[in-house]
């Protein structure tokens, strides 16, 4: 069995080469260990410090891409690596690289097909906190798109941002991206509608004052592109929920609204002086009727994605036999 541990880096030269010399050299269960980096546009000298310190295989990115790019990028090299399973982990050492049989082990023993960290956890008690120096509106807006994503996905998620996790040979071939900005949250939402088994698993995350993501530029791209992410995923993968709902917003206000008008002209005689709650509530009401119609397209068009998703892991799996 094959692992391969990869990191998505961007600019991480101070300390991409102790978390190479980190990384267990052995894990039981596991034959053979390689390691791969990708470099998401570093100007520094993440490349050269990376082989330096042995990478079994660095591809050097000259130009910044984002994460959802390269962590593509990532798992088609893993694959074509020969990966049986793979760990994905940050160049920056919030977690420690000795955590990695403990983020694998769901996958490699206990048949889980994907596994992610989950900092909110206290290893020890089991109890829910916010992480030391972790600043707390990102804290508070991680804690949000975990719910938000459980609640489209069916599931109940603890951490779905975090770049500690870890894959079965079944969910990488599972993953089509499509995201322009990220993959954290929409590759819960792909893995939880192809009915994959997740784990959270606690884990210490170590955080440090002073200093900024070189990944997400600011908190508010990061909360937008997010939600973003998350609705755009929820469209694709869920299509008759997401305009069954927006046509609901728009349906019941419509007819409630209508049907005022309708009583009030019945008993008064005459439509002043709410004319234009009834011009209103018509055009709420034909809205949602128009969504709703919108959904039963869309739902027909996602039998058709499914399909086309069958189709595609059916060509990975021959395209990555090992």
């Amino acid at each position: 069995m094959k692992l391969v541990i990869f990191s998505i880096c961007k600019d991480e030269a101070a300390t991409i080469g102790e978390l190479l010399d980190r990384i267990p050299k052995k894990i039981k269960g596991i034959s053979k260990i390689e390691t791969l980096v990708i470099s998401d546009g570093s100007t520094d000298n993440t490349v050269k410090i990376a082989k330096k310190h042995g990478a079994t295989k660095v591809i050097e990115g000259l130009k910044q891409k984002r994460l959802a790019y390269r962590f593509t990028q990532a798992i088609e090299a893993s694959l074509e690596m020969g990966a049986d399973f793979a760990v994905n982990i940050d160049g920056d050492l919030q977690f420690m690289p000795e955590d990695i049989p403990t983020i694998l082990n769901p996958v490699l023993r206990d048949g889980y097909d994907f596994a992610a960290a989950d900092r909110f956890t206290d290893v020890k008690t089991g109890k829910r906190r916010r992480p030391k120096d972790m600043p707390g509106g990102k804290y508070w807006a991680n804690r949000l798109g975990a719910w938000i994503v459980g609640q489209l996905a069916g599931e109940s998620f603890q951490d779905v941002t975090c770049g500690f996790r870890a894959y079965s040979k079944k969910a990488m071939i599972a993953l089509n991206i499509n995201s322009t900005y990220t993959y954290t949250q929409e590759s819960f939402q792909v893995l939880a509608v192809k009915k994959m088994s997740i784990a959270s698993v606690p884990i210490k995350v170590k955080y440090y004052k002073g200093r900024n993501s070189r990944v997400v530029r600011s908190f508010w791209q990061f909360l937008f592109g997010s939600a973003l992410n998350i609705l755009r995923a929820f469209r694709d993968y869920a299509p008759f929920r997401f305009f069954g709902t927006l046509g609901t917003l728009s349906f019941v206000p419509g007819v409630l609204l209508s049907l005022f008008f309708i009583w009030h002209w019945v008993s008064t005689g005459t439509v002043r002086p709410y004319a234009t709650l009834g011009f209103i509530g018509l055009y709420l009401a034909t809205a949602g009727l128009l969504t709703w119609t919108l959904g039963l397209v869309a739902d027909m068009f996602d039998r058709m994605l499914n399909n086309q998703e069958k189709i595609l892991e059916e060509i990975k799996k021959d395209r990555f036999k090992n």
